[in-house]
Formats: structure tokens, sequence, C-alpha cells
């Protein structure tokens, strides 16, 4: 574009000295790293939308367009009024160097910066090029022509008729015992990229990995804790009490959309397969580890940074990238960040309040629910800054919206 448009300036009016062109000057490094940022937070799923879809597809009953509009903008924007408050810790410290992003940083770099090439060597952007030719055309045989080489399973393959073999050798519905994947997607799928990972953060989760999936897990499938081996070893479905998928739409009244504790007690109780019990219970022992792990190890730090973003030292705290940014480049003022939080609540409040209360969750429910975001969005972005490991919160948000409506039903 700064090749073959017009360089001529342009003024807005008669009355203002402002010139523009339609020429932008050279693509540069700013440009690209600010558009992939954009990239980032539109190709990101919205967690809310499934919500939405859930109640459409599968319930087949209405929402209100506006109670969804709101349900699915305030979910995102609230994140960032949590994240914005957090900035001088999580963005502005020096011991926050968020390992994902050094990534982006090399490639922008390879791209951009004009490299001298040793002798018998290669630039970063020559690298960067052949890997990326190799592992475009390489991923046309796990893609498209040979999808089974993404996950081979030996023990299958060889006891193929066998339950067992099944579940202790299939890398998809098993333990995965002799299997291996030539598949980069496959690898990285349920763990994620260790590139990007420092090696301490990639020991830990491969001992926790180990731990549970090949000595915790087969003696309580085996075992039959809690009649494990009634249901699949790995599952994210719900089941009855004969191993059957569970039949929602059975305890669902109708006309309020709430639980039937009823039909729910002539029915079943909601069973887990034992590798998604652990799920759920390891989830809420992660959220409370990485708060009283950031409390003990990072919590002398997060005080100090607190005193220094209002002292008078604080320019001498941080390090030379954000004092060179800070004396390039105005910061957003905090009180935006406040003022998205602030408008986002009051929208928040007003989806779950108005439109009949479609969205059945009560005015307290969001309370409880912003106040679990601030506890646990700094300890989680600590996490994730530091180890490139993220943290959910997700499933300790379903089971207190799943508890908050069955007392509901309860006092119905």
């Amino acid at each position: 574009m700064a090749a073959t448009l017009p360089t001529r300036k342009f003024k807005i009016s008669p009355f203002s000295d402002y010139k523009w062109s339609m020429n932008p000057g050279p693509f540069n490094m700013k440009e690209h790293a600010l558009i992939t940022i954009f990239a980032s937070c539109g190709s990101s799923g919205v967690y809310a939308v499934n919500i939405v879809t859930i109640i459409k597809a599968f319930y087949k009953r209405g929402l209100n367009p506006g109670a969804a509009f709101l349900l699915v903008q305030t979910t995102q924007l609230l994140g960032y009024g949590w994240a914005g408050l957090y900035r001088k810790i999580l963005v502005d410290s020096p011991f926050m160097w968020w390992p994902a992003n050094l990534v982006q940083v090399s490639l922008f770099r390879a791209l951009h910066e004009t490299e001298r090439r040793t002798k018998g060597g290669y630039t970063r952007l020559q690298f960067f090029t052949i890997v990326f030719i190799c592992s475009f055309a390489y991923y046309a045989f796990p893609g498209y022509f040979i999808p089974s080489i993404s996950t081979v399973s030996v023990i299958c393959l060889i006891w193929t008729r066998s339950v067992t073999a099944q579940q202790v050798g299939s890398g998809l519905n098993g333990l995965g015992v002799a299997s291996f994947g030539l598949d980069w997607a496959t690898v990285a799928s349920f763990l994620g990229s260790p590139i990007a990972n420092p090696l301490y953060a990639i020991v830990n989760s491969f001992v926790g990995f180990l731990l549970l999936i090949y000595v915790v897990l087969p003696i309580a499938y085996w075992g039959n804790v809690h009649h494990a081996k009634r249901f699949p070893i790995f599952s994210s479905d719900t089941f009855d009490s004969t191993g059957q998928p569970y039949n929602i739409t059975r305890i669902i009244n109708d006309k309020s959309f709430d639980i039937n504790l009823s039909a729910y007690d002539g029915y079943s109780k909601i069973h887990l397969s034992i590798f998604f019990a652990f799920v759920y219970g390891l989830s809420f022992a992660t959220l409370t580890a990485t708060i009283s792990h950031v409390a003990l190890f990072d919590g002398q730090v997060i005080v100090d940074l607190f005193k220094k973003a209002t002292a008078a030292s604080k320019e001498r705290f941080a390090d030379v990238h954000t004092r060179m940014m800070k004396r390039n480049y105005d910061a957003v003022p905090q009180w935006w960040f406040i003022l998205v939080l602030a408008l986002s609540f009051a929208m928040a409040l007003f989806a779950v309040e108005g439109f009949g209360q479609q969205l059945q969750l009560p005015w307290w429910g969001l309370i409880f629910a912003c106040a679990l975001a601030m506890v646990s969005t700094l300890p989680i972005g600590i996490i994730q800054a530091t180890t490139n490991n993220v943290s959910s919160a997700n499933y300790l948000d379903s089971t207190f919206v799943f508890v908050s409506r069955l007392r509901s039903s309860y006092k119905a």
C-alpha cells in the first residue's frame, strides 16, 4: 500500500491545520503487533455464546435477543475491566514476563528486522520460512491423506475386540499406553504446546499428568470407586444410574425452566465418569492452590507493587522496557477500566433482572460471580504470566449456578 497509494496530503477543513494522506506509510512492527492483538481478541470463542446456543438448539426455548446480547457483551467487557484493574501487577511488573508473548515477539522480529546471515547458517526469517513450508507440507498427511497417523494405538491394533485393551491403549478414550501421535496438533491438544513454557512448568505438569492418568485414575477405575466401571473411563458426558446418557429434559420443568425435583428423585442422580469427576475435584483444588501459591510466594511482591504504584519511586521500580514505553506513549487512564467495569456491571444487572428474568441468575449471584472474578483474576493471571499455565474457574462457576438453581427449586 505504501508503494502504490498517493502520498499527497489533504486538509480536513480550511479551519484546521491537520492533514491526512491516503498513504499509510511503510508497514511496521507496531502496526503488525496491533493487528495481532485485535485478531487474538476477536478469534477466541465467547463462553457465553454456548449458553445462548444450548438454550435455543438443545432445549428449544426462546431467549430475548436483548438479554442474549447483553449476556455476551457483559461477560467479555467485565473481563477487560478486571484485567485493567490489575494492569500495574500483570503488565507493568518486570516479574510478569508472559512466556507465550515471547514467541510472538520473536516472530515479529524475524519478519520485520533486517539480519545479516552468518556463513553456513540461516537468518531467523529464513529458518521460519523453511519450518513453515515443511510443517505445511507435512500436515497434508495427518490432516488429509492419512488421518489415522494422528493417533496410533499399538495395543488397540493387536487386540481389536477387547474393551480392556481399548481402555488401556486408546489415546482418545483410554490411558494411551503404547500409543503415539504423528500430528503436532494431537500432541499439543490436551496440555497445550510446551514450546513457550519454562522447563519447571513443563516438568510440573508432566509429573502431575503421570500421577493422575497412570496411578490415581487406574486405581480408582479398576477399584470400582463409586461404581466407576459402570461408566466410561474417559468421558465428559453425564450419565444416569444405569450407565446410560443422562436425559436432562426429564428433570426440567417445561414452564419455569427449573429443576423438577420430584422428577429428579424419580429418575436418577447425575453421574460422571471417574476422569471427569477428578477434573471437577482437581479444578477446585487448582483454584485454591493458585490463590495460596500466589499469596505465599508472590504476596510480598504484590504488596510492594501496590505501594510503589502510587509512590514517587514507581519510575525506578519499573524495568527499562516499561520506562521507555511510559516516556514515549501515554498509558490508558485507569478510570477508563473502572468505567468499563461499572457500566458492564450495570448492564449485566439489567440483563439478569430484566427481560422477565430469562437468564435465571439472581442479583446476588451476579455479585458473587464478580467477587469470584475479582479474587481469582490476579492469582490466575500471575500463574499464566510466569508459567504459561492457565487455571480456570469455569467448573466452580457452573457448580455455583447449579446449586443456586437447585436452591431456588427447593424454595419453590
